[in-house]
């Protein structure tokens, strides 16, 4: 069984991309590479309880088992020591990347309360595309009752292209609702 959105991609959305921006090879037409998902637990320095929930959280999320970041430098302010556990990242490649991002834009992003889409100005300049989630509950696998803290996430988009133009055309044909 193939992916739908990467039917799409291979039989839609390349070849009007390469028409679009006169693309002479189909190498050089942008692609997804990877979603990175990203969730900063800061309260993981007083209770690291928090942090293995955000973990389970974000593995159910995301369908496989994220990686523990930890603090790179030490801040008094935030009694935060170097190396400490301060949140959870999951790197989706291949079928998982595309299942993910068919679930964000079907199911997830539809269910945020009083949805307009999303903006268009989060790129980074090099054809990335960074939308923050506010709470982990819009995404179905998550119970609503098993919830005691509702956090936010990074849902980080890293595709080929090398232009904000290009990997925003891309995002569109994809499917992801941006504000008018």
């Amino acid at each position: 069984m193939t992916n739908r959105l990467l039917d799409r991609y291979t039989k839609e959305i390349a070849p009007s991309m390469m028409s679009k921006f006169n693309f002479t090879s189909p190498m050089q037409v942008p692609k997804i590479e990877k979603i990175v998902l990203n969730m900063g637990v800061g309260d993981a320095t007083q209770n690291a309880k928090n942090l293995d929930e955000a973990v389970e959280e974000l593995s159910l999320i995301s369908g496989q088992q994220p990686l523990i970041t930890k603090a790179k430098k030490s801040i008094a302010n935030f009694r935060l020591r170097e190396g400490m556990p301060i949140g959870a990242k999951v790197t989706l490649r291949g079928e998982r990347m595309y299942d993910f991002l068919d679930k964000l834009i079907n199911v997830s992003l539809p269910r945020v309360r009083d949805f307009h889409g999303i903006s268009a100005k989060s790129f980074d300049g090099r054809g990335n595309y960074t939308l923050g989630v506010k709470e982990q509950l819009i995404f179905p696998e998550v119970d609503y009752d098993k919830v005691n803290h509702v956090r936010g996430l990074d849902v980080v988009i890293v595709t080929t292209a090398n232009t904000d133009e290009e990997a925003l055309e891309l995002l569109t044909q994809v499917g992801m609702p941006f504000a008018k």
